[in-house]
């Protein structure tokens, strides 16, 4: 039987659009607005809407890296985005598309359309970003 995790310390938590704080965050081409998930599960979770800004430069993600957690899901709310995944080739999420992208996966950024935007779910809340090695061909 699986153990469920036990989430009585979590606080209900409601995040008006009309009253969000976009602010700047991992990535310089990329606004953020935490919606309180991280905050509401005392760190054991982080949501929040990513969106670009207009800014246009280089960074990190788009070399191979991984992120150090145990769950992460994106739903693209608009736009697109082509990311290229270890062991599963390069994929296109459109809006409305939904990705449950498997701890540790190897994957790096090819391109995003200027108005991408998405929810991105994420635990635990304070994971890691590390640059990887490529995989092997």
């Amino acid at each position: 039987m699986t153990e469920i995790k036990d989430t009585r310390h979590w606080d209900f938590v409601i995040s008006k659009a009309k009253e969000a704080k976009w602010t700047p965050g991992l990535r310089e081409i990329f606004d953020y607005r935490d919606v309180g998930v991280k905050e509401g599960t005392k760190g054991d979770v982080i949501a929040h809407v990513i969106r670009c800004n207009g800014k246009e430069m280089k960074d990190e993600v788009q070399q191979w890296h991984i992120h150090e957690c145990d769950f992460q899901l994106v739903y693209v709310i608009k736009g697109w985005a082509e990311f290229e995944f270890e062991g599963e080739g390069v994929r296109r999420l459109e809006a409305g598309d939904v990705i449950l992208q498997k701890p540790m996966i190897k994957h790096r950024e090819v391109a995003i359309s200027d108005d991408y935007e998405v929810l991105e779910i994420v635990s635990p809340a304070n994971f890691a970003t590390k640059l990887v090695d490529g995989p092997q061909s």
